[in-house]
């Protein structure tokens, strides 16, 4: 507890001696390391954004969606699965009532 103690009035003790030195330091001063954005020649005259695209809120139907998993008379025919196989589940015995 004497510990804690003292970790604390620590904590307090460097966080007054912080704020001391920080209000009695003179106006603070902000340095800027790249130059501001300047206005590109005959910018006026541009248009500032791309018009919004007009979409239809529907998935593009040029291309199915494909299967995970093809059928078998596919992947007979040579088609690869997109995904490895899935681990077989484990499955405990059932539980025995008493």
């Amino acid at each position: 507890m004497l510990l804690a103690s003292m970790l604390i009035a620590a904590g307090l003790g460097i966080s007054a001696l912080a704020l001391t030195v920080l209000s009695t330091s003179g106006p603070l001063q902000i340095a800027q390391a790249t130059q501001p954005t300047q206005s590109t020649p005959g910018a006026e005259t541009k248009p500032s954004a791309p018009s919004e695209p007009a979409t239809t809120g529907q998935r593009p139907s040029d291309i199915p969606p494909q299967p995970a998993r093809p059928d078998e008379d596919a992947q007979k025919a040579g088609a690869q699965p997109a995904l490895p196989p899935a681990p077989a589940e484990k499955i405990a015995p059932p539980i025995r009532e008493k």
